[in-house]
Order: structure tokens, then C-alpha cells, then sequence
């Protein structure tokens, strides 16, 4: 799923090139790493990438080990329910009897081979027990920018029934979890085989199934059309709160495996594993303490700030303290109101 736009990576991210296809954390793209970890387990012909169509071209050129017609597009966003059930539609006319992972496509992890591990473990359950699988994280501390994931009774040394899924918590709440040893963080990545998640889409999201079987009847150019108006009348919404929250047996393998779904700047700090600060650029620092910098063209000197973050861009920079980076899609939101496009 390479849908989004990542307006909290400003000025990095724009219209163009969002998060997924930036080159943050590494010499890769989000994107291309994320593909990169299937290796061993999916091959290029079986992956499809979901995005919008201002970033197709960039998609293919990033990835060209994978067919072009493995690039789905989507004329508008419309959250993650409407790009799962697109994808699982076309699996199901290629590969009808396949299990699939569904991943976003902006997530860092340290370690890719357990990573591996833990999907292969998820494959197995999904195919077994025919139910939605999701992976969940072991949780590093009281976070509030994650969904939890409630323990329910166990299957295995991995894996467990899912007794409820819990929205973004607040600090006291999130305590109690991480103390309670029952709660994993909602990862967002999810197993099933192809008719179990069609028969959960139907169920829960008749609407919305109805309304895109119609315009995949097209085919060739007349099914792009077809899409293009059907996205025009679907509703914006998540997997999480469109089938998982309401689906009766999901189970969930616990995966730890250095997993952030990046998303601040702020978030390069934990990457980097750094205490003092993280950086992405040549940086002086005197007197400066727990600071994220990602400037790859330019020096940085910091003296005596603590807590910023600095990213610099050939057209803008931002400077923020760390505690407030998810505001910086406050920035994009202003700059749409004055109509400064440009830096769009």
C-alpha cells in the first residue's frame, strides 16, 4: 500500500514524492526496502503496489523488477479499506486460491531476516485457521501514536486469538498496557487468504464492494475509467475500522523485529539509536542535546538547542521542537490555505 502522501515529512515529502518514496532512513527508498524484505518469500512477479496515479511513474522507476501491470492505480485516496479491497479483487482474478500480506509501504525495520520469520509463521496461520492474521509489535514503551492490539488465549509460542483492538491511547493508558504485558502495538500489517478477506470486505462493507466488482467488469482502459469514477462515490476508510475491528476471529503473531512506521521526523531519532541526537547530515553540535537534523546537501550547527529538529530543503526549511512534529502537517494545511503551490 503506497497510497500516502506523508505531509508530516515536509519539506521532503510533497504531492510528487511522498514519504514512501523518499529516501530517509537509507540509501533506498521506504518503498524499495519495503519490497526488498520480501526477498526469499514473494517473488517480483507476485507483488502489487498500490498508489496513486501522480506517482505511478515514479513507482515503475523505483521498482523495475516488477510487471507494470503489477502497479495498481488509484485515482484518488480513499484510506485503506478501498486499496485492500481493490488489491484483493485483482488477486482474486489472478490467483484466486492465494494467501497475500497486505504491508504499508513507509515502514523501517532493523531486522529483516526475523522480520521474514514472523511473516512465514503469519502465512502458516492464515492458511490454517482461514482467518485474518495481523502481526503485532512488542511494545518499547508507553506509546500513544499507536493502536493496540488486546491478547486473547494462545495458539502457539508466537501467535495468540485477538480479544480486541484498541484505539491511540492516552499516556496513562498506554502505561497501563506496556505494564500489563497483554498489549501489542497495531502494526497495520495483515495475512488472509484472498475469499476471507473478500468475505469480510462483503460483509462489513457491502457499499463499498458493490460499487468497485461493477467497475472491475471493465476491462483495458474502460475498467481505468470505471475506477476512476467509482472512487469518486466510495467513503474514506481504514482496514482497521472497516473489517478488523468488527471481524469475529483474527489472530495476531507477535513480531520483534525493530519495527517504526516513521511517522515524524522525530522518529529518525529512535532509527538512528542515538541518545544525544540523530542526524542525517554533516552536523556541528555544541551544547546541543537530542536533536534530529536531515540535511543532505548542507552543514548544520547547532549551539545550545536542545529538542529541534532541523530539515532543510533546497526551497524551504523547517525548525521545530520534537515534541510538536506531527504538527508539521499544520505547515502543509497553511501553505494549501494561502495557495502557495509551490511549496505543495
Amino acid at each position: 500500500m503506497a497510497g500516502g502522501t506523508g505531509t508530516r515529512f515536509w519539506p521532503h515529502s510533497r504531492r510528487r514524492l511522498p514519504k514512501q518514496l523518499l529516501r530517509i532512513t537509507g540509501p533506498r527508498t521506504l518503498l524499495q526496502e519495503t519490497v526488498d524484505r520480501l526477498r526469499g518469500i514473494v517473488p517480483p512477479g507476485q507483488i502489487l503496489v498500490v498508489t496513486h496515479r501522480d506517482h505511478v511513474a515514479e513507482v515503475r522507476r523505483q521498482l523495475p523488477q516488477l510487471p507494470a501491470a503489477n502497479v495498481l492505480v488509484e485515482p484518488i485516496g480513499r484510506n485503506t479499506a478501498p486499496c485492500l479491497a481493490f488489491a484483493a479483487l485483482t488477486l482474486a482474478e489472478r490467483a484466486p486460491n492465494a494467501t497475500f500480506v497486505s504491508l504499508p509501504a513507509d515502514h523501517a525495520i532493523a531486522d529483516p531476516r526475523r522480520f521474514r520469520a514472523t511473516l512465514t509463521e503469519a502465512f502458516g496461520w492464515a492458511a490454517r485457521e482461514r482467518a485474518p492474521v495481523t502481526i503485532g509489535i512488542v511494545p518499547t514503551g508507553p506509546e500513544t501514536g499507536y493502536g493496540y492490539i488486546r491478547l486473547g488465549e494462545p495458539l502457539g509460542r508466537h501467535a495468540r486469538r485477538v480479544r480486541a483492538f484498541v484505539e491511540k491511547p492516552p499516556l496513562a493508558q498506554a502505561r497501563r498496557f506496556v505494564a500489563a504485558r497483554e498489549y501489542l502495538w497495531n502494526s497495520g500489517m495483515f495475512v488472509w487468504r484472498v475469499d476471507v478477506v473478500l468475505a469480510l470486505l462483503e460483509k462489513h462493507l457491502p457499499a463499498l464492494m458493490a460499487t468497485l466488482r461493477q467497475a472491475m467488469r471493465h476491462t483495458g482502459r474502460r475498467r481505468a475509467a470505471a475506477i476512476a469514477r467509482a472512487y469518486r462515490r466510495l467513503m474514506p476508510v481504514s482496514i482497521d475500522y472497516g473489517i478488523m475491528e468488527k471481524a469475529a476471529r483474527v489472530v495476531v503473531v507477535r513480531g520483534d523485529f525493530g519495527w517504526s512506521d516513521v511517522g515524524s521526523w522525530a522518529a529518525l531519532a529512535d532509527l538512528e539509536r542515538g541518545l544525544g541526537g540523530g542526524s542525517r547530515a554533516p552536523v556541528v553540535a555544541v551544547d546541543a542535546a537530542r536533536y534530529v537534523v536531515f540535511s543532505p546537501e548542507r552543514l548544520v550547527a547547532l549551539v545550545g538547542v536542545d529538542d529541534v529538529i532541523v530539515v532543510d530543503a533546497p526551497d524551504a526549511l523547517l525548525i521545530c521542537r520534537r515534541d510538536r512534529a506531527q504538527d508539521v502537517r499544520r505547515v502543509v494545511e497553511e501553505l494549501q490555505r494561502r495557495h502557495l503551490d509551490g511549496y505543495l
